[in-house]
Parts: C-alpha cells; structure tokens; sequence
C-alpha cells in the first residue's frame, strides 16, 4: 500500500512539474482590431481624412481613440470641427518626437491643479490672438517689445519653431 501512495505521489510529481517549471502565464488585454481604412463609414473616412495615408499604420488602441473623436464629431460645434480637422492636419506633418513631445505635455497639462491649468489656457489664449508676424518673430526667439496691445499683453513664443503645441512649463509668459 504505501508503495502504491509513493507511486501515485511521484506520478503527480512528473506531471506537474512541467507546470511548476515554467512560469505562470500572463494575460494581455489589448484593444481589439480596429477596422481598416476601406472598412470606415463614409462619415468617419470624411473627419478622419487628414489621417487616411497613415491609418494603415496605427496602432489599434490609436485607432480607436481617433474612431471615438470621428463619432463625437457631429455633436461639435462648426468651430471645433474646424479646429479638429487643423489639428489632425497639423498631427499628420509631425515628427515621431514631436507627437511624443506633445503627448507628454498633454500629461503634465492634465496633472496641473485647476488654477495653474487655468494660467497656462490664458497665457496660450493670450498668444494665439498675436497677429501671424508677431507669432512668427516670437518663434524665430526675437524678444516681444514689452506693450500692451489691444487683445492683451505681448507674449513670448510658446516653444521653439517647429514645436505647434507649448508644454505647460513652457507656455508664453505675458
């Protein structure tokens, strides 16, 4: 008998050692498959337009983001579709280091408390209502001549040329 209880304890023993060898699996949860560019509704294909020659090359979870956007998009005013589609445009013309640049002053924006995230949106306010040249002087690191104007202070340029969107520690300062 307990030759028998040995024999079942070493059977036990092999078959699970394989198990007991290797390490427990891990499960990935990622974002399912997204569609392809040919497999968009008319609707999205149009908002998505600026995005069509990379789409093939999105990753899934990006793809999704920007599908969300597309379906929000009919509920936004004319003016924040406008600026939408300016911004994709401009997203589309970006460096990969320019994109993760953006991305991470997005996330330092996002962990601001409320009263500095409410400076840096006026500094930018600010700064976006410069006239086209003075924007471009400011970019180019000429010094802004230390006058009020009438849509507000003179502002420094939000960060250097190239950059379209300034990180929160570097927005325009009036």
């Amino acid at each position: 008998m307990a030759r028998r209880l040995l024999g079942g304890i070493a059977l036990c023993a092999f078959l699970l050692a394989p198990a007991r060898s290797e390490p427990p699996a891990t499960t990935v949860i990622g974002t399912p498959p997204q569609p392809n560019w040919g497999e968009l509704t008319v609707e999205q294909r149009a908002t998505l337009t600026p995005l069509r020659n990379e789409w093939k090359n999105l990753e899934n979870y990006r793809r999704k983001k920007w599908l969300g956007i597309a379906d929000r998009y009919a509920k936004m005013t004319p003016q924040e579709q406008q600026r939408m589609q300016d911004r994709m445009r401009e997203w589309v013309t970006m460096t990969p280091e320019q994109r993760a640049q953006v991305r991470d002053s997005y996330k330092e924006f996002k962990q601001l408390p409320p009263e500095k995230k409410q400076a840096v949106k006026e500094k930018w306010e600010t700064y976006a209502k410069l006239p086209v040249e003075e924007k471009a002087r400011l970019k180019q690191g000429k010094t802004a001549p230390q006058t009020t104007s009438p849509t507000g202070p003179q502002v420094a340029a939000p960060a250097a040329p190239g950059t379209p969107f300034p990180s929160p520690t570097e927005a325009p300062k009036p």
